[in-house]
């Protein structure tokens, strides 16, 4: 297929327009910071530093752990942890191991995370002693072997160590006792060994997957995007071109966005790795804790969601901290409104640009420029190395300009498939081009826009949330007899879940009642923030119900109370 580039000729100088990246694994890049910055901090976490030396020897120490218990190349481990330094040695230290990373989300449930790890075969997991009770009965459902423990007080300096527990107890938070021994083991006792003797393994760069990212779909349950170490690479070195007035081994790196999605596992972990910038952890976001951290440590560089930069601009104490360190900034997971963007200029004097990407693109496929020309309400241009089109709904081939139509990319970033799932891969796939489901168009410069999505995929607060999923939780409630549900639209979290719901003859309900039933079965940010009943959903000639009227109504309200 032939593709215009109308957006090269837009490029600065300081950007190439092919990315040139080492046929080398992922880890290797550890490997190759900790040999020319050995001594400089690599993590900062709540006042515990780490160097580059530190997060190599320990990533290795865990992998000659992982080998010793019997990790053969390409098993996966799941790990399942929030963002503190034990997730980026875990992560480093199970491909080191030769195996594959599963990503999950500590806020998993047992239903998600018994899915999870059947599907993609997890014989370990790495996970916070807090969790501990819900991993466990994974033992009995799935093929889980070997659950590793770690808590956030491994980690933190004199004497908030000591303090930890007693804030645990005043939280109300169960204190977990792990024995290490059998089938369980200690992080801490872990890191206290001397091996870091590792069998190596060849790694085919381009081929061989590195991680294991679940995406939903609205097909039912969540799939494996895999990710090979190349399409991890490629992207990683795509955004260090993009941000090419980052100063390597100098910068220092917020990182908010949880590991576990790809944005912020990519844009903070991989990116500081490979480039030898600080990482500034923090293990879940709050504006207060944030405000202060950049006022204090002095990032320069603070990858978010529009969630995020919203909620620190509505904190009442925003003026009492400086956040002038901020240079540069890529925005993701949702879109980000043109006067967020504008008020977060100010405050901060730096850059703050809207990105595209998708987990199958690990993530990143668009971005605005940063220090040149943009577009507001963009989603910007290609990357380099990225070659992207609109499809035109009526002849399926490229549409001109301002045309809608379905936006698809191509690049080293793409994923190689769905895991175990070869005719979904062959559904989005074609001839080496990834279908988005995004609805588009470009314009005459090459600037791209997203106008709606094919998917009926929520975006709230910058997490990807998929109706079918809860719809299935919700029927299993005795009193349904048909839910459905929609995104629908949320000032500060982009859109909120909504549950449409028609109860059984005879039956009544409350929201409380549903909202409790919701929480025994899903993480919190799926469950539905609002509940409607109703005698009956609007449905197609063959019964299909019309989840996009529901939406357009939810619209048209909010217009009409405006």
């Amino acid at each position: 297929m032939e593709v215009q580039k109308p957006w090269l000729h837009l490029y600065p100088d300081e950007i190439p327009h092919y990315t040139e990246f080492d046929n080398l694994p992922l880890q290797a890049y550890l490997t190759k910071a900790a040999d020319e910055f050995p001594a400089k901090t690599a993590i900062h976490f709540l006042g515990k530093e780490l160097t580059f030396r530190e997060v190599h020897e320990q990533s290795l120490k865990l992998a000659a752990y992982l080998q010793e218990l019997g990790l053969k190349k390409d098993e996966r481990v799941s790990i399942m942890l929030p963002n503190c330094p034990q997730a980026v040695i875990a992560y480093y230290g199970v491909l080191f191991a030769g195996g594959i990373v599963v990503q999950t989300n500590p806020l998993y449930m047992e239903r998600e995370l018994e899915y999870q790890l059947n599907d993609s075969d997890a014989k370990y997991i790495i996970t916070l002693d807090l969790l501990y009770p819900r991993v466990s009965k994974m033992k009995a459902l799935t093929g889980l072997e070997h659950i590793i423990a770690t808590s956030i007080k491994d980690y933190l300096p004199f004497p908030k160590n000591l303090l930890y527990p007693f804030v645990q107890k005043k939280q109300n938070q169960i204190v977990v006792k792990i024995e290490h021994g059998g089938h369980t083991h200690q992080f801490k006792e872990i890191m206290k060994r001397e091996n870091t003797e590792v069998e190596v393994f060849e790694v085919n760069a381009k081929e061989d997957v590195a991680l294991l990212q679940y995406t939903g779909g609205t097909t039912g349950f969540p799939k494996g995007v895999m990710l090979t170490h190349e399409n991890l690479v490629a992207n990683t070195s795509m955004c260090t071109s993009w941000m090419y007035q980052c100063r390597r081994g100098e910068e220092s790196v917020l990182g908010i966005l949880p590991f576990f999605h790809v944005y912020g596992m990519t844009a903070v972990m991989n990116l500081s790795i490979m480039q030898g910038y600080k990482m500034i952890l923090l293990p879940k976001f709050d504006a207060t804790d944030t405000l202060k951290a950049i006022d204090k440590l002095k990032p320069t560089l603070f990858p978010g969601a529009p969630t995020i930069y919203i909620a620190l601009l509505n904190h009442p104490d925003l003026k009492k901290y400086d956040l002038s360190s901020v240079e540069s900034c890529i925005s993701g997971s949702a879109p980000l409104p043109v006067e967020v963007q504008e008020q977060f200029e100010r405050e901060t004097g730096g850059k703050l640009v809207e990105g595209y990407g998708l987990s199958e693109a690990s993530p990143v496929t668009h971005s605005n420029f940063l220090w040149s020309h943009r577009k507001k309400g963009s989603i910007g241009v290609p990357w380099p190395s990225t070659d992207s089109v609109i499809l035109s709904f009526e002849t399926g081939k490229p549409a001109s300009f301002n045309e809608l139509g379905e936006i698809a990319v191509r690049g080293p970033q793409i994923m190689k498939g769905y895991w175990k799932k070869p005719e979904e891969t062959a559904a989005v796939i074609k001839d080496g081009w990834l279908l988005t489901g995004d609805i588009g168009y470009m314009d005459e410069e090459g600037y791209f826009y997203i106008v709606d999505r094919k998917k009926d995929m929520i975006i709230a607060g910058g997490f990807n949330i998929y109706p079918r999923e809860i719809e299935e939780v919700l029927y299993e409630h005795e009193k349904v007899q048909e839910v459905v549900v929609a995104g629908i639209p949320d000032p500060y979290r982009g859109e909120t879940v909504k549950a449409y719901i028609v109860l059984k003859e005879g039956e009544e309900a409350t929201e409380q009642e549903f909202d409790e039933f919701a929480r025994k079965h899903m993480a919190a940010y799926k469950i539905p923030r609002i509940y409607e009943f109703r005698q009956e959903l609007p449905k197609t000639a063959v019964g299909k119900i019309l989840r996009r009227s529901l939406v357009e109504e939810e619209k048209e309200k909010l217009k009409n109370a405006n």
